[in-house]
């Protein structure tokens, strides 16, 4: 989710409802200790956006208890540590997923980091780093005994990336090996998905990651499934109206090539599905111009409503796991 959940689109994750908690998209430690002004302004977040944690990525225990200190100074609610990255450019610095197969730096991190916080502190991880070296099970015990307050489980491995199909099993397995909260993660797209990892695994809570980037909506529906209940749809009308406002937000943050960059993700994702969607999307690496984008978006926009029926149903189609 790096470079997706910035401001402006937990903002809109808030305007659509259900959400408990987001989550900053991660800052790398060692960035901020050279005070890298692109990483430490992904501390800043908009009162809006509460309950709020910052998850930092790192290797060095040094630079990690210092980003500890900064988190704690922005005000967030929560610090989480991010050991479940599989992308290559992270792993290759021994930090992310790498961490599932450096238990002892692991801990290293997580000892002293505990005494630089007052806020909640938890890890995220996945299983292992391929399926002979699972190793969620004793870095969930390690978390525990370094005073982490939650840990989250995405059960693939590193080799497996986002393919595949994630082991709620794991879920059920890492919560009768310890006592804090057990958060699940992986492939729960809908309330019914949500409903159905708690049945099975027993979990404390529900994350949803990648199916939120075409339907914010989706924390809407988990958040009525576990609690017993069903929530409508959310209109058309409404659907395209979240998305202007996410136009309008990102216009107010971001300028340049930035705005363009943002706006090229955007149009990604609410085009899933819909009438004229391809086309939009081709033209992504041909208007050069924010504005020029933003008019073309807006105009699919009208057409969407205008369609009625096709578009009714698939707008806020989920990108998938």
């Amino acid at each position: 989710m790096a470079g997706m959940t910035d401001s402006p689109f937990r903002r809109v994750v808030r305007l659509a409802g259900g959400c408990g908690l987001v989550t900053v998209e991660f800052v790398s430690s060692e960035a901020m200790v050279r005070g890298v002004r692109k990483e430490l302004d992904k501390l800043r977040f908009h009162g809006d956006e509460r309950p709020v944690a910052i998850q930092v990525c790192g290797a060095r225990p040094e630079a990690m208890a210092a980003a500890a200190e900064a988190v704690e100074a922005s005000g967030a609610d929560a610090c989480d540590v991010n050991m479940g990255c599989p992308a290559h450019p992270v792993v290759k610095t021994g930090a992310g997923v790498a961490l599932m197969g450096d238990l002892p730096l692991a801990r290293r991190i997580l000892a002293a980091m505990r005494p630089r916080l007052s806020l909640p502190l938890t890890v995220k991880f996945r299983s292992g780093l391929d399926h002979e070296r699972l190793s969620d099970l004793e870095l969930g015990r390690i978390c525990e005994g370094e005073g982490v307050d939650a840990v989250t489980l995405h059960p693939r491995t590193a080799r497996q990336q986002y393919s595949g199909t994630a082991d709620w099993s794991r879920i059920a397995r890492l919560k009768g090996s310890v006592g804090i909260p057990v958060i699940g993660n992986g492939d729960v797209r809908t309330g019914a998905d949500a409903v159905r990892m708690v049945r099975e695994t027993g979990c404390d809570g529900v994350m949803v990651g990648r199916a939120a980037l075409a339907d914010p909506w989706v924390f809407r529906e988990v958040a009525a499934a576990l609690a017993g209940g069903t929530v409508e749809r959310a209109p058309l009308e409404a659907r395209v109206g979240l998305v202007r406002r996410h136009l309008a937000i990102l216009a107010a943050e971001y300028d340049g090539r930035l705005l363009l960059h943002k706006l090229r993700l955007l149009t990604r994702w609410c085009s899933r599905g819909l009438p004229g969607g391809r086309r939009l999307r081709q033209r992504l690496s041909v208007v050069a111009d924010p504005e020029a984008l933003r008019q073309e978006v807006e105009h699919f926009l009208d057409l969407c409503l205008t369609e009625g029926g096709p578009a009714e149903s698939s707008l806020g189609e989920p990108l998938g796991r």
